[in-house]
């Protein structure tokens, strides 16, 4: 922003050389009014005091015209940016001092012209400057002139949604800083606001189709959560405390007394309101912007992954809220959104294998577990392949890593078919086999026999012509990618030649 206001001035500027060089060229053309340049004290004294009262009248009306359409089109202007995205643009609009002090000096400009109006006469001054009021109101009503264009171009910057987001970012940031130094609750009332206001901003950007606003949004609210961790360790005990107005707020209005201590006493409030609107804005863009949805999921397991050393309740915060999404989202059909879910889950457990206990990883793992099967109950078959394909990417990372989890997630992944062994969707059953077979290939392949037979043994009691078909597709399938555009563009049939010679060793046991 300060770097567009120097682009104001510099137009500015340019104005005022242009004008005063096509002043001077007529001015050297007509080879007139060369005493105003020689002598311009003289040219005060002797000009005609009715020429100038007409000029005054004259600049006194253009005033009166740029007063007018200045406040008429920044009315206007600033209506429709409050009515489109957020109220708040309005007093953001009047707070800012470039504002002020524009729409000030027109105001200042008129009068002044009106009053070197009113009493101009013609009566014998003996002054410094001879007819310093009229030269005052010239040089006023030609900077009006200059600025006026640059400063509309300006309005119309200030109003754009991208400005107004960072605008509500810094303000909220500036809120928490002073709350550092000296707390009060109208700080907390401030930082908690501003979550609302962008909250706004993004579901009225969603409602326009307006993609870039909205992802804007979304990671304006994430960066205020990153500041805040930064923040955390400053802030005094009373910010921590649910006041009055977050426990009448309509994210926490609802919350029993107890979820509101448990909230108070881990300190999440601020990371729980943001929770919540990101949650908000999950369903609204499941099935109809799917980008944001992404983007929501990013920034989750962006502020997971962040807080896993740090901020242990916010961590635990944002599981709860993948699963949220996750249930949001198998309850409306939305397959797709569901499938990118898993994948920044999954991202997020493999990225806390090493810095968090093995529990919390378990945990997440079952969550796949619980939320596959559950999609597979609705009819969205294809989310259990989903999740068990990732299960056995936590599998292989954890091999990989030596991680103490390795076996319950193994027991995990080989119980993914025991809810529908017997049920007629075959297709389904064979996406579990297929990543059961992929992950005991891995571990032949590292060496790890014992953890391989254990596979072998769940796999032997199935239909062999089952388990032919599944490699069949593993031992011919050669793109990693998959052949259309998707967002983890993977293909759940490839699997990687270093494990590919093993299918024969499995095969052969199970025989």
């Amino acid at each position: 922003m300060q770097n567009k206001k120097l682009i104001y001035a510099g137009a500015t500027l340019l104005l005022l050389v242009i004008s005063v060089a096509l002043i001077l060229m007529s001015q050297a053309l007509e080879g007139s009014a060369a005493i105003i340049y020689a002598d311009p004290l003289r040219w005060l004294r002797e000009a005609d005091l009715g020429v100038l009262a007409e000029s005054l009248a004259t600049a006194t009306g253009v005033m009166l015209a740029i007063l007018g359409i200045a406040i008429t089109v920044v009315a206007i202007i600033v209506e429709l940016a409050a009515n489109r995205y957020n109220h708040r643009i309005t007093s953001l609009f009047i707070r800012e001092p470039a504002n002020v002090i524009v729409l000030g000096f027109f105001v200042i400009t008129t009068i002044v012209c009106f009053w070197a109006t009113t009493t101009l006469t013609d009566a014998p001054v003996q002054a410094v400057l001879p007819r310093a009021g009229f030269l005052l109101t010239i040089i006023l009503v030609v900077l009006s002139l200059l600025i006026i264009l640059p400063y509309f171009a300006y309005v119309l910057s200030f109003v754009s949604p991208m400005n107004m987001i960072r605008r509500i970012r810094a303000e909220a940031e500036g809120a928490m800083s002073m709350a550092a130094d000296n707390f009060r609750t109208a700080h907390v009332e401030q930082v908690n606001e501003a979550v609302d206001e962008l909250h706004d901003v993004v579901r009225s950007a969603m409602e326009q189709s307006d993609r870039s606003i909205a992802m804007a949004g979304i990671d304006a609210l994430s960066d205020l959560v990153s500041h805040y961790q930064d923040q955390r360790s400053k802030l005094p005990k009373e910010w921590f405390r649910i006041c009055e107005s977050i426990e009448n707020d309509p994210d926490f209005v609802s919350l029993e007394p107890f979820a509101l201590a448990q909230i108070e006493k881990d300190a999440t409030w601020f990371e729980v309101k943001v929770c919540r609107q990101y949650l908000l804005l999950m369903v609204m863009s499941s099935m109809h912007m799917r980008d944001i949805s992404y983007l929501i999921a990013i920034n989750t397991r962006r502020m997971a992954t962040d807080a896993v050393s740090e901020n242990r309740p916010l961590l635990q915060l944002c599981i709860r809220c993948f699963n949220s999404y996750l249930r949001s989202t198998i309850n409306v059909g939305d397959q797709r959104t569901s499938y990118y879910l898993f994948n920044q889950y999954r991202l997020l457990a493999e990225a806390i294998t090493d810095e968090s206990d093995a529990s919390v990883v378990e945990e997440i793992a079952r969550h796949f577990q619980f939320y596959g099967q559950l999609a597979f109950s609705l009819g969205q078959t294809f989310l259990l392949e989903v999740a068990s394909y990732d299960v056995m990417r936590l599998v292989e990372n954890s091999a990989r890593r030596g991680s103490s989890n390795l076996d319950p997630l193994l027991v995990l992944l080989l119980g993914f078919d025991r809810e529908i062994r017997m049920d007629t969707e075959e297709d389904s059953l064979l996406g579990v086999r297929r990543a059961q077979i992929q992950a005991a290939t891995m571990l032949i392949e590292m060496g790890d026999l014992d953890r391989a037979r254990l596979i072998a043994n769940d796999l032997a009691g199935e239909n062999p012509d089952r388990l032919e078909r599944v490699r069949a597709h593993l031992a011919t399938e050669d793109r990693a990618h998959y052949w259309e555009l998707t967002d983890r563009g993977i293909t759940f049939n490839y699997l990687d030649p270093k494990y590919r010679v093993h299918l024969e060793t499995l095969f052969e046991w199970l025989r």
